[in-house]
């Protein structure tokens, strides 16, 4: 099962450093029923794209909770053994909750199969949506305008072999 897991660029420099995603249970997003039956589609890349928007819009979280992390969403997507990733079935439809698996453990970064991140000229637009973010939870349209304004930005695709030089490693 593809899922994707959510990060910042110090998180994927922390994971690089120890060869892992973890330690778990880690959250990730992935094709769920939840999220089949939401996004009205049997389209795969058309699921999976969803899944890994689910992916940036908690990365964009993640951003809000670490002031000190680069503005940009991170995500990763990671090929896991069916049974490691479980939906809560109580959380199933709750909106904010589509999509949401948790895999039990730590995952080997070598499990990845790629890197999404923005661009850096996202940058500024990923900066003031993670500072809107409470706002727009709260139910502010403005708020909100700009937390989409994020989302107007598409994740570029990395390989893994340039993980190293995305976090200011490589050589």
């Amino acid at each position: 099962m593809r899922v994707y897991v959510p990060l910042t660029l110090s998180g994927l420099a922390e994971a690089y450093k120890t060869g892992e995603l973890g330690p778990g249970p880690l959250v990730a997003y992935a094709v769920t029923p939840a999220l089949r039956e939401w996004y009205l589609s049997d389209d795969i890349e058309e699921l999976e794209y969803a899944a890994l928007n689910r992916a940036a819009q908690a990365s964009l979280r993640l951003l809000a909770a670490d002031r000190g992390a680069p503005r940009r969403r991170v995500v990763v997507a990671v090929d896991v053994a069916d049974a490691a990733a479980s939906a809560d079935p109580d959380r199933g439809l709750d909106p904010a909750a589509l999509g949401e698996v948790r895999v039990e453990g730590a995952v080997p970064l070598g499990k990845a199969a790629s890197v999404h991140v923005d661009a850096g000229d996202a940058e500024g637009d990923v900066a003031a949506a993670a500072e809107a973010l409470g706002a727009a939870d709260a139910g502010d349209d403005d708020a909100q305008f700009v937390v989409d304004g994020a989302e107007d930005h598409e994740l570029l695709w990395y390989a893994t072999q340039e993980i190293a030089n995305l976090v200011g490693l490589g050589g």
